[in-house]
């Protein structure tokens, strides 16, 4: 599932989320896309639930609903080496 989806209030948007097999972008180290394993608004009760079922190395983050009006991506884009101005 791609990271833009995942933060979707129709989703995951606003909950914490344990992510598996996570895919970041090199140049923001933002996550592009992962596997959801479990979310939950709660942080404290996520993370006990990820130890009962043994899933310790599952990333776990904040899906950011996305603002009113707010462009998809936060990067600025930036320049190609070499690139004409």
């Amino acid at each position: 599932m791609r990271w833009e989806q995942m933060c979707d209030p129709a989703w995951f948007g606003g909950r914490w989320v344990a992510l598996d097999n996570v895919r970041y972008d090199p140049s923001t180290t933002q996550p592009l896309e992962a596997d959801v394993v479990d979310a939950d608004e709660n942080l404290g009760e996520l993370c006990a639930r990820m130890r009962e079922l043994d899933r310790c190395h599952c990333a776990v983050l904040f899906c950011e609903p996305p603002r009113a009006n707010a462009p998809l991506s936060r990067r600025t884009p930036r320049p190609r080496p070499g690139a004409a101005p």
